[in-house]
């Protein structure tokens, strides 16, 4: 059985099991006709995932590793928020006329600053850390810039990444404000280790534990019934993780650099699974 869907399923339970309604209040998200869309939630949830044991994807329903690469890539390569950049559509509903989603995600990693070593984005400067100062603790990329909030088709859901370097082991956590768990937890989740991988490669380092901090965990209402048919799934073992070998830096990567072997997982169809706006 796949460690992530063991995490997957318990976190799934606990909301369902103690988690809070928001019925009493107003929201913000709204169905596709105009409902509100309520979720079910928990507070301050945290995961633990050793990338060393295993690759933590979700075999409780089929995963896309190459789209979700793609889009990391989008975000910590490209640093773009042109949506016309990303060959999947996940964000062609928060797009505006002119196909951006404003100073969000990839702009913000691209935004250059000074540092004594010289002008830098935050994905350059994790990386010039890593291999000149590895015993940083000040290794970490923000997305939550206040400043430009207002122009951000959506607040920043995974909004930072704080790298640290234990002996020849480098390890992540990954703040998230805000966690959808049936349409973005396994996608998140394979996104960031896939990133730590990658950063751990460049870098000369062997990746390390993976930790996922949310702040708010939650199901939408009108997703709770396929929750409930995912949990009592039997998942697969999880599939081995390859990373092409040859690529020594950064900009190098590809969708195509990632590899899974054996990769089992069961179906679900994506019309069973409404997004809230």
């Amino acid at each position: 059985m796949s460690y992530a869907d063991q995490v997957f399923i318990q976190n799934c339970k606990d909301i369902l099991e103690k988690g809070v309604w928001d019925t009493d209040r107003e929201v913000r998200p709204r169905w596709e006709d105009g409902t509100p869309a309520h979720t079910i939630k928990l507070f301050g949830v945290v995961n633990r995932y050793d990338l060393r044991k295993e690759f933590p994807i979700l075999t409780v329903r089929k995963q896309y590793i190459k789209s979700a690469v793609d889009e990391l890539l989008w975000i910590w390569q490209k640093k773009s928020n042109d949506v016309h950049q990303l060959h999947s559509h996940v964000w062609d509903a928060w797009a505006d006329e002119n196909g951006t989603i404003g100073k969000a995600y990839g702009y913000q990693l691209g935004v250059k600053h000074h540092y004594p070593q010289g002008d830098m984005d935050q994905v350059d400067k994790v990386l010039w850390d890593l291999k000149h100062d590895p015993a940083s603790r000040r290794i970490l990329t923000s997305l939550y810039n206040h400043h430009d909030l207002s122009e951000m088709a959506l607040y920043p859901c995974a909004y930072s990444m704080t790298f640290n370097v234990s002996g020849n082991t480098l390890n992540a956590i990954l703040n998230q404000r805000s966690q959808d768990m049936l349409t973005a937890n396994g996608w998140n989740v394979m996104q960031y280790a896939t990133l730590l991988h990658m950063m751990a490669q460049v870098s000369g380092f062997e990746a390390g534990e993976l930790v996922h901090v949310i702040a708010d965990c939650h199901i939408y209402d009108r997703h709770v019934p396929v929750v409930e048919e995912l949990i009592k799934r039997t998942p697969y073992d999880a599939p081995k993780f390859t990373l092409d070998p040859e690529v020594k830096d950064f900009y190098d990567f590809t969708p195509d650099s990632v590899k899974l072997e054996g990769y089992q997982a069961h179906p679900l169809d994506a019309k069973l699974i409404p997004v809230a706006v």
